[in-house]
């Protein structure tokens, strides 16, 4: 079993802040900042709450405290040839395991391997008493039906401060190879989506806008061949590091979407955007915001997040439907009646 050495529980000295009461605005490594409205509130930090509870490698299930560096996490399992699968982004060496659940976002692997929410076993959450409330193994069913533990993943914290998760990991592959191709956005996305049907090792696809690029893991044998059937030409892996941290030059500019998709239905409006998840994910850059592109998407199916830019009323998420809402509304009245963790960060009134 590992822990991570300088390991320290904070739980006691958040729960005084939290008893105090007022609206608290939750903090991390400070690196996903951007991402969210804006929220006003005395701040709470859990940086120093870090540390890793409990891993065994022979249970693929690693536990760690929220303050923990996902960098500390994946080097620990890249020790022993194991990964989080659903890739999470990292913005910085200070971006923590419990943002990444926060904020609930999952890299290139997701398609392939699934989001984030599925990786997640389990949870310890603080109350506004300053309790602490356990999710996960036996399972706490909220008003809504939902293992409360998922609900975690992309809440932004606005159920509560996450104190410690619970994780599914995963076995390396053995053999991983990056290969790009000079084929247009949309043609790709024809292709790639045939592909998807196919028993091919694929955990990448990702359209920059003017080239297609695609990684293949799995078996030695298996990858060999996949790369050999379809052709293009090799490029650096660290090509996918980059597209998972997004510090490839397609998302730098000042205003960036995120804007999801069914890969197989229609791109009206989106097509020469850059593109992820098999074309499930794409990305919309300009000057400039423009609130439309929230109507645009929902007449697609689909749903738009304004990653980086500020809107006129500071809106960022998709609106929701009344219904939709009303369902968020009673899960964040169930855990934070009060509403004194991180009010509003995803919607005004949450």
């Amino acid at each position: 079993m590992h822990t991570s050495p300088g390991s320290e529980d904070i739980t006691e000295a958040l729960a005084e802040r939290v008893r105090a009461g007022g609206p608290l605005r939750l903090e991390g490594g400070g690196t996903r900042a951007f991402y969210g409205r804006k929220v006003e509130g005395r701040a709470l930090s859990l940086a120093a709450h870090r540390g890793v509870v409990d891993y065994d490698p022979s249970e693929l299930v690693i536990t760690a405290r929220a303050g923990t560096p996902v960098s500390e996490i994946e080097a620990l399992l890249a020790g022993e040839n194991q990964m989080l699968a659903f890739e999470p982004p990292v913005f910085g060496a200070a971006g923590t395991l419990g943002g990444a659940v926060a904020t609930g976002l999952s890299g290139p692997r997701r398609p392939f391997a699934g989001p984030l929410r599925d990786f997640v076993l389990g949870a310890r959450l603080m109350n506004p008493q300053g309790e602490v409330l356990r999710f996960g193994g036996t399972v706490f069913k909220n008003v809504a039906g939902f293992d409360a533990f998922r609900l975690m993943a992309g809440s932004l914290g606005g159920f509560g401060p996450i104190l410690e998760v619970s994780l599914r990991v995963t076995p390396r592959p053995r053999a991983e190879r990056a290969l790009v191709f000079e084929t247009p956005g949309e043609a790709a996305r024809t292709w790639v989506s045939g592909l998807m049907g196919r028993p091919l090792p694929l955990s990448g696809a990702f359209h920059d806008g003017a080239r297609l690029h695609l990684r293949l893991s799995g078996g030695e044998a298996g990858v060999a061949a996949s790369r050999a059937e379809l052709g293009g030409e090799d490029e650096p892996l660290e090509t996918w590091d980059a597209i998972r941290h997004m510090t490839h030059p397609v998302f730098e500019a000042p205003v960036l979407w995120r804007v999801s998709l069914p890969p197989t239905g229609s791109a009206e409006g989106f097509e020469t955007t850059a593109w992820d998840w098999a074309g499930g994910q794409r990305w919309l850059t300009a000057d400039a915001v423009d609130p439309t592109v929230w109507d645009r998407a929902g007449r697609l199916g689909g749903h738009a997040t304004l990653f980086r830019g500020q809107a006129p009323k500071g809106e960022v998420f998709q609106p929701l439907a009344p219904g939709v809402f009303n369902l968020h509304r009673r899960v964040k009245a169930a855990l934070d009646p009060a509403g004194i963790f991180n009010p509003g960060a995803m919607y005004e009134g949450l």
